[in-house]
């Protein structure tokens, strides 16, 4: 299994990057605001340049499939370690397995975004999607079962060997990434908020702590003693 950061925000991806547990970044148009990116290709290229060879997954900025293409081509262009994120279908409905298949073909790695059902995932497969984005967190917000979807695409995906993998994604808590895991994601997208949370634990920290203290009380009966056998 494999960690993508789900951020735009250089310092937060720097620091888990050094730390050796994140195996590429994803990012949309909403993280990117929120994380105060207002320059998509200057942030791009600074990502895309930290993390290389790993890969960054960056969102089209438009609904048409023909300019999909254009802003994928481009975005590609930026470096070579970038992955273009095209939606399975416009807001209107209309599919863009076309699309994705065209890229891919192309030379262009997609990955296939907002995915909410098996359905989906079989058909970005078989347009030959890089990466399937399943948003898990909004399967169970209809009250659908997230980590069924996942585990029934996994399986689905290795019985007729195709190359895509899923992406477990819109994670909303520590509890939804455990779950996505468990059920076989081979990559879950991770919020930096959420990492901090898995990393720590209230006993983790006691426990520390104990141990230090521990040491500390025992070095100090060292010097006790050192200082009585040299009085003697």
């Amino acid at each position: 299994m494999q960690i993508f950061i789900d951020s735009a925000d250089i310092n937060e991806i720097a620091k888990w990057s050094r730390m050796g547990v994140i195996d590429g970044v994803t990012t949309n148009p909403s993280i990117m605001l929120k994380d105060g990116v207002y320059d998509i290709e200057t942030a791009t290229r600074e990502i895309a340049a930290l993390i290389d060879p790993l890969p960054l997954s960056i969102e089209v900025t438009t609904n048409s499939p023909d300019d999909m293409v254009a802003q994928a081509r481009l975005f590609a262009s930026w470096a070579p370690n970038i992955v273009v994120k095209i939606p399975h279908v416009t807001y209107e409905g209309v599919p863009l397995y076309g699309t994705i298949s065209d890229l891919e073909r192309s030379g262009i790695r997609t990955n296939a975004t907002a995915a909410m059902s098996l359905g989906q995932v079989i058909l970005a497969a078989k347009a030959r999607a890089t990466y399937i984005s399943l948003f898990a967190g909004r399967v169970a917000d209809e009250g659908g079962n997230a980590a069924e979807v996942i585990r029934l695409s996994v399986e689905w995906l290795e019985r007729w060997r195709h190359k895509s993998r899923v992406v477990a994604g819109s994670m909303r808590s520590v509890g939804d990434i455990l779950s996505a895991v468990t059920a076989g994601a081979h990559i879950v997208t991770i919020p930096p908020q959420f990492l901090y949370k898995m990393a720590d634990h209230k006993y983790s920290r006691e426990t520390v702590k104990q141990f230090l203290d521990d040491a500390e009380t025992a070095r100090k009966m060292t010097q006790q003693t050192a200082r009585v056998d040299w009085g003697a």
